[in-house]
């Protein structure tokens, strides 16, 4: 049987920490939401500034990366490139 790693809370403080420190260096006003490998949240945290609905819009992205096992730009990209039938595609 093989085994499948898989994030500790130690592991999701860490990754947030690192991702609240790039923010605070670039100046700039995000939620930052941590997601496993199934897309459920382990961490949400809106930095002071951010709008309200980074809090809603963060973790469905974070779920859409962690499905996809891709960086959501890439869909953004397709979508911009004129691939409208993606905008029906789930989560």
């Amino acid at each position: 049987m093989q085994n499948k790693p898989f994030l500790t809370l130690d592991d999701v403080k860490k990754i947030a920490a690192g991702a609240e420190a790039e923010a605070k260096a670039n100046n700039w006003a995000v939620t930052i939401s941590v997601v496993d490998d199934g897309g459920h949240l382990l961490w949400l945290q809106r930095l002071d500034g951010a709008a309200p609905i980074s809090a809603h819009i963060a973790p469905g992205k974070a779920r859409t990366a962690a499905l996809g096992r891709r960086e959501t730009k890439i869909y953004e990209d397709m979508i911009n490139n004129g691939r409208f039938s993606f905008l029906s595609a789930p989560e």
